[in-house]
């Protein structure tokens, strides 16, 4: 695989989603929860879609229930919570793993594209963002600490580099 575009993922509604569809955009993966103390970056998360969607700007929410069982909604639940709490508009996905054997295959290929602190490929926490430029190809890896805003250039960076 040699780009989030090789992979498939299964929308909040059950149905099957290329991540082809994502071509020529430029990408941030986010794998998100409900009960988390970095929830309130979906705030941000929503900002950042609001002021660079239009310019090509896409984020891909992908709900994980791995860390201190702080996602455990299902789709409905989930959906419920970030429309309500944050009138969320970008794409959140169906529930998935992002570490161990059972891991989505977009995430265990993020994991290897950019490791994180130490050279650690695991995922860390919730709110853990991966940066992908207009071919698909992993450009950067955040921290859940990082929040969005401080993210902002690099995606204003990569928008501006047609």
């Amino acid at each position: 695989m040699t780009s989030i575009y090789d992979f498939d993922a299964t929308t909040l509604d059950g149905a099957p989603q290329s991540l082809a569809a994502y071509r020529g955009r430029v990408v941030l993966v986010v794998n998100v929860a409900s009960r988390c103390s970095f929830t309130p970056q979906y705030a941000g998360l929503e900002t950042l879609c609001q002021r660079y969607e239009p310019q090509g700007l896409s984020i891909l929410g992908f709900p994980c229930n791995q860390f201190m069982r702080q996602e455990p909604g299902d789709a409905d639940e989930i959906r419920e919570f970030c429309s309500l709490h944050y009138n969320v508009t970008f794409p959140i996905f169906a529930k998935i793993d992002v570490n161990g054997p059972a891991a989505h295959p977009l995430y265990k290929y993020l994991k290897s594209a950019r490791r994180g602190l130490l050279g650690t490929r695991a995922i860390k926490w919730n709110f853990t963002k991966f940066l992908i430029d207009r071919a698909g190809a992993v450009v950067k890896r955040y921290p859940p600490t990082a929040r969005p805003e401080r993210i902002e250039q690099d995606i204003a960076r990569l928008i501006a580099a047609r």
